[in-house]
């Protein structure tokens, strides 16, 4: 009979954990979840290809019913203490919002009491001790600060569910029911901060349908600042509210419905005497849901203001990717702090967010500023004024035509060099500007556009043909447009969850804006293959990353000199890993600089002077490579000082680092250990323009031993006739096998699958391949020893 000591931890989940559970009470179909993953894995990019990380997964979540989890146990085989998955469960809980944390190994439970500020924390419980679900309810309620029975039956409303299978991520589950139990305590004023690309308006539907469905909120108005978030809503999430939903349209008032959707212009006329929503009494509404709160609905003056101070008896709730904070402006002044921030950092490290790469571009007259010879016009003939100008004046005050080819030239030799019909949007001054920077695309790229003009599409507020287009463009099976010039962004919009590269030549020194930007890129689809994003900068805008407002940061900056050629996916350095919204959108917006557009819809005919000149030298200046480390901060020195540090505060010396290399199963374990510290191999290959693989990276960096290639290692082996021990055909396996590793790296010769593909599969089947060493055994003791082979050298 095996004994306890041998039982795996699944094991000891189904013999011991779950019975007891069972026995305290709980049930096993509805409040019982096994083997959680909460997040998705981190993403890691190299080169073209990108890869998921680790999940954080929960051995076990218990919940009084769907979605509102009480406690979290980490389980452990019987080898281990049951104290040994406290401090990992303890770290669970406080990402999930769990108030009771539990830690077994078969014998019995540790327990650790969140709630509790002074006294026993922890103590031991028999397997037969463990709380009932009331008793952890009773807890949970505490915690939250839930005291009355009213606030009871608010807090523990069901979700909705459409039958889908669709559930909310951990993020949402914790904004939604904070959110709901706030109201149920009598918070009347409520900020949700939460990237853009995370579920916002999943997030508000839930809140709004529990609040709807417990009777708390029975007239609720959802208001938004562009048609295309209303009509997204309307066909999204809030479907599910059907005849008992309206959109309010050419302030026209019906108050026989439910759930109002509208813009915040819909009710307003700007003049108290004729503004729509002035037609509802004052207390119409109980809740009212503001999206993209910082867009101004929070400033005294603001329309939107105007429409809450007439509702100020109503419970307001502000969602937003970015507080917005200014003198005249603060989401907190209005709302209180945000009772839940889940930021865009967060979301890259979980995986529900792409993370991405910068490249900086450096032109000569932008670095070095542009001065006119004397006598210098302009295309019709006007004389430019002598001074000297930069970035902030190039396509505001002086357009260089060169200049728009140049960043055209450089945006098509890049996806030239990825993939011609990645979606891009390339954001520019104005919409002159973006009406040049079209042409100049459309010149570039002249073969593409004699297959179909809509290639590149000037989208901007005065444009209808462009307007016409959005859908198209954001629509993931729709080929074209593939590249939108627009100007500056201002908010959020159309959620294009394809896009791939997004161009920044616009001067942009709002940090609100920029987080915007990099919203565009950051919805994952990995069904058309999706998974991270560029971001191309001639206008040194990703100095932003840099504020400490700012809290993604950049997985790799690369700064082009005049000449140099983009690297090919293949080749390219990779990203370092950093350590999806319903409905979130790109906006294609109108710009402030001439002709602005009024919010009215006209344009303003007061042009302001611009000179447009010609016969410019305009080139490309100097390269710099940036990197991430492990926890998402650039690295301001070498990559290689970085390496060392990083290698030697986990192996004091080259003999340790041997011994484990050496003594591991799998060299993959060792690789993704390191890339989660920042120390990504092809990010070096590219700095130093050596193809060695991981193992003489650690030794060149940290231990200063001369990197092998591995080509010349596998060169080595052959040269010690190594296989002579083997029959001929193992022997050819074998040769095989270390030609892959030559090629492809350690990783790949270590998983059986390696046999399935070409050439080792020209040898026959796994199974008879396998037997050609005979068996499994002795074939997994033959890639240990070439593994050793291939490293005696050096």
């Amino acid at each position: 009979m095996t004994s306890k000591k041998e039982l795996s931890e699944r094991d000891i989940c189904t013999k011991y954990i779950t019975p007891a559970l069972e026995k305290a009470g709980w049930n096993l179909q509805t409040q019982i979840r096994e083997e959680v993953s909460f997040t998705d894995g981190r993403i890691y990019v190299k080169g073209n290809l990108s890869s998921r990380g680790k999940r954080k997964r929960a051995d076990y979540i218990l919940y009084y019913k769907a979605n509102i989890p009480i406690a979290i146990i980490e389980a452990k085989d019987n080898k281990h203490t049951v104290r040994a998955g406290i401090q990992q469960g303890l770290g669970y809980a406080e990402i999930l919002d769990i108030p009771s944390v539990y830690s077994s190994n078969g014998d019995g439970f540790f327990e650790h009491d969140r709630t509790r500020t002074e006294g026993q924390i922890e103590k031991e419980l028999t397997l037969d001790q463990f709380p009932t679900p009331d008793e952890l309810w009773q807890r949970y309620k505490k915690y939250k600060g839930i005291a009355t029975q009213e606030q009871e039956r608010i807090s523990s409303q069901a979700y909705f569910f459409d039958g889908s299978g669709r559930s909310p991520r951990y993020y949402q589950q914790i904004a939604i029911n904070r959110s709901v139990e706030a109201i149920a305590k009598g918070q009347n004023r409520i900020l949700l901060t939460m990237a853009t690309g995370t579920g916002k308006t999943y997030t508000a539907f839930q809140i709004i349908h529990r609040l709807w469905k417990s009777g708390t909120k029975k007239r609720i108005l959802f208001l938004a600042d562009r048609n295309a978030l209303i009509d997204q809503t309307k066909r999204g999430d809030f479907r599910h509210f059907k005849d008992k939903m309206t959109v309010i349209k050419k302030k026209q008032i019906d108050k026989s419905y439910e759930i109002y959707l509208a813009l915040y212009q819909g009710l307003t006329n700007y003049d108290e005497d004729k503004d729509a929503y002035r037609e509802f009494s004052r207390n119409f509404f109980d809740l009212i849901v503001i999206d993209e709160c910082h867009r101004g609905s929070a400033a005294e003056d603001s329309a939107w203001r105007e429409i809450l101070s007439y509702f100020k008896t109503a419970t307001h709730i502000g969602l937003t990717a970015t507080p917005k904070e200014t003198e005249t402006i603060s989401s907190t002044e209005y709302f209180g702090d945000p009772i839940y921030t889940y930021s865009l950092k967060q979301g890259i490290n979980d995986g529900f967010l792409a993370p991405y790469k910068v490249l900086r571009v450096g032109l000569n007259v932008d670095l070095e500023g542009w001065r006119p010879e004397q006598g210098k016009t302009d295309k019709q003939g006007a004389l430019v004024e002598d001074r000297i100008y930069n970035r902030k004046d190039f396509d505001k005050n002086l357009v260089i035509d060169e200049r728009t080819e140049t960043v055209a030239r450089k945006v098509t030799e890049y996806l030239k060099k990825t993939h011609r019909f990645d979606k891009t949007i390339i954001f520019c001054v104005d919409i002159d500007h973006a009406q040049r920077m079209r042409a100049a695309i459309a010149n570039a790229n002249s073969d593409l556009m004699a297959e179909n003009s809509k290639f590149v599409m000037q989208i901007t507020g005065d444009n209808d043909e462009g307007k016409r287009e959005i859908d198209n463009f954001i629509n993931p099976e729709e080929k074209y447009p593939v590249i939108a010039t627009t100007s500056k962004l201002m908010t959020t919009g159309i959620d294009a969850q394809t896009c791939k590269l997004i161009v920044l030549d616009s001067n942009i020194g709002s940090m609100t804006e920029f987080k915007q930007i990099i919203g565009r890129g950051t919805r994952i689809n990995e069904e058309f293959g999706k998974t991270f994003f560029t971001i191309m900068d001639f206008r040194n805008v990703t100095d932003l990353f840099a504020d400490p407002d700012f809290d993604g940061d950049p997985v790799k900056v690369k700064v082009m000199d005049e000449d140099d050629e983009f690297d090919s996916p293949e080749n390219e350095m990779d990203d370092e890993p950093i350590t999806e919204e319903d409905g979130e959108e790109v906006i294609f917006e109108p710009p402030q600089t001439p002709p602005p557009i009024i919010d009215g819809g006209g344009i303003d005919t007061e042009p302001r002077e611009k000179y447009y000149v010609n016969g410019v030298n305009v080139a490309v200046l100097n390269e710099r490579f940036q990197y991430m480390d492990g926890n998402g901060k650039l690295i301001t020195g070498s990559l290689k000082d970085y390496t060392r540090q990083q290698v030697l505060e986990q192996y004091q010396s080259l003999d340790d680092f041997l011994n484990r290399w050496n003594n591991a199963d799998k060299k993959k374990v060792i690789i993704e250990e390191l890339t989660e510290q920042g120390i990504v191999l092809e990010n070096f290959v590219e700095a130093i323009n050596k193809e060695m693989d991981i193992f003489d990276l650690i030794c060149h960096a940290a231990f200063d031993r001369p990197p092998l290639t591995r080509a010349e290692r596998a060169k080595a082996v052959k040269k010690r006739d190594y296989f002579t021990k083997y029959g001929e055909q193992a022997r050819k396996v074998l040769e095989a096998l270390l030609d892959k590793y030559a090629d492809e790296g350690i990783e790949n010769i270590e998983e059986m699958k390696v046999l399935q593909l070409k050439p080792i599969n020209e040898f026959g089947s796994p199974l008879e391949i396998i037997k050609l060493f005979g068996g499994k055994v002795q074939y997994q003791k033959a890639i240990t020893e070439l593994e050793h082979e291939i490293y005696k050298v050096g």
